[in-house]
């Protein structure tokens, strides 16, 4: 087993803390999916002009959380790494207008765009924790890695 540098400790834990951040922000509207079903109805039909069932919405919450979970252990990175980011891509492609024009102020003189941008940098966080996968020292992947070699399915 390799031993870490310094700078190997301080990637593994900024890995460490993005992952987890980044998998609560995902994890937190998967849960919300399961608590109140008829809103993401509601956006389902108002975005994409279709009707889903309510198992449909816990269905597509039981994967997001069995994602979320993979994520915060870091295991089947690459793939639950990359689940999650195309899974965030989807949802920011279906909202892009409000990309064009993040400081529109409705009525009321309040910007109705702005928080979109977060939108932004969750993705590119998502992106860059795939570009660092192998420094990812502090995740089960990472250990199993370390352990008993590199590009295995725990990758």
């Amino acid at each position: 087993m390799q031993k870490f540098s310094p700078q190997d400790g301080l990637d593994g834990m900024a890995l460490l803390v993005l992952r987890l951040g980044l998998g609560w922000f995902i994890f937190v509207w998967a849960v919300n999916k399961v608590l109140t079903p008829g809103q993401y109805q509601q956006l389902v039909r108002h975005f994409d002009g279709v009707e889903i069932a309510t198992w449909q919405v816990i269905a597509v919450a039981a994967v997001q959380i069995a994602l979320c979970l993979a994520v915060f252990v870091g295991i089947g990175r690459v793939f639950s790494y990359s689940a999650l980011m195309l899974m965030h891509l989807f949802t920011i492609m279906r909202r892009w207008e409000q990309f064009l024009d993040p400081f529109e102020i409705n009525d009321n003189g309040f910007p109705v765009n702005r928080n979109v941008v977060i939108d932004l940098a969750v993705l590119a966080g998502m992106i860059a924790l795939i570009l660092m996968i192998r420094r990812d020292h502090f995740s089960l992947g990472g250990w199993l890695a370390r352990h008993m070699g590199h590009w295995r399915f725990w990758m």
